[in-house]
């Protein structure tokens, strides 16, 4: 695989760019430039430039609206509805986090319940922007049908993913963020795309048969939920919260909906904060803390997001797949 190095302000600049040659208005493209650059500066590459292509098709396909100015209502005082005037989740949480987190300051526990928001990004970057308030944050998306329920052989969740983050005072968030399938789709398809196996268990193809294959599993087969009939679960769960509960499409649905562009759907999401010291009281830190020392001194454990947290301490430039940087700038001459 051929790669060019770009530093992190080049990434932003061509995502940027990109975005506003194809309908984005400087706003919407800056949240999701930043959103990209991020990922890319993380490691997260399948949630990063991988991701350039499909937004330009859905602003081209004018499924997304590129200048969407997403609107928060608060419902009671700890639950906030927002209308994400068919834009990018990025743009819809640069509104809703920050009404989230002041309304949860002093209710101690508030929900955000968006609709309208078309969402294919890493789910890190908004619980993480709730730990910096102090807050415990919960996310959860559905997206369209790729994973199968337990004992089935066709999809009906999306990848699900859920996120989680835990504050801790003058040291990073302990965060995590993964799909209920078995593995992402975006890792699948850069599998796919470098030649890679996946391993046993990740999917079926289209015949239902297991595959390491990934190029099996996106041409026709399915992904499997992690944990067998525990992640089909805690998938039906995130349908539940992020679609049921906030009254926007299921997966099945959004499909069904969707102009097939191949860039995300229109659907919701949900996300819990908390307050710790509300809750919990005086000392929670130093309690959780006696919690969290106990964990990462036993050997061979690594605390979630550990490793993100230090892929962002490197200046590096970021060695990005040359195909996939010509792809982009077609795009910017088209």
């Amino acid at each position: 695989m051929t790669t060019q190095p770009l530093n992190l302000d080049e990434i932003h600049q061509l995502a940027l760019s990109c975005l506003m040659q194809n309908g984005a208005d400087a706003l919407n493209a800056g949240a999701l430039a930043n959103t990209i650059m991020n990922a890319e500066r993380d490691g997260s590459h399948s949630h990063g430039l991988f991701r350039l292509p499909a937004y330009v098709a859905s602003l081209r396909s004018g499924k997304v609206n590129g200048k969407a100015r997403p609107v928060a209502k608060a419902l009671t005082p700890a639950v906030i509805s927002l209308h994400g005037d068919n834009g990018y989740a990025p743009m819809a949480h640069q509104v809703g986090i920050p009404a989230l987190t002041n309304a949860v300051k002093t209710m101690g526990i508030g929900v955000l319940a968006m609709t309208h928001v078309h969402h294919m990004a890493a789910l890190w970057p908004e619980v993480e922007a709730i730990a910096e308030h102090n807050l415990v944050g919960l996310a959860c998306t559905p997206y369209m049908p790729a994973v199968a329920p337990a004992g089935a052989t066709k999809a009906l969740f999306g990848t699900n993913p859920i996120s989680f983050a835990w504050p801790r005072l003058g040291k990073p968030p302990v965060v995590f963020d993964m799909a209920t399938a078995a593995m992402a789709m975006g890792e699948v398809q850069i599998a796919a795309r470098d030649g890679h196996t996946v391993p046993l268990g990740t999917g079926l193809d289209a015949g239902g048969n297991a595959t390491i294959d990934p190029k099996a599993i996106t041409a026709g087969g399915v992904l499997l939920p992690f944990g067998g009939h525990k992640g089909s679960a805690i998938a039906m769960m995130v349908e539940l919260l992020a679609a049921g509960l906030v009254n926007e499409n299921f997966s099945f649905e959004a499909k069904e909906n969707d102009n097939g562009d191949g860039g995300p759907p229109r659907g919701g999401q949900f996300i819990l904060a908390m307050s710790p010291e509300l809750i919990a009281g005086d000392g929670w830190e130093d309690h959780c803390d006696t919690f969290f020392d106990r964990m990462s001194t036993m050997e061979g454990v690594r605390m979630p997001g550990a490793r993100r947290h230090k892929n962002r301490l490197s200046t590096a430039p970021r060695n990005i797949n040359a195909n996939l940087l010509k792809t982009i700038k077609d795009l910017m001459r088209d």
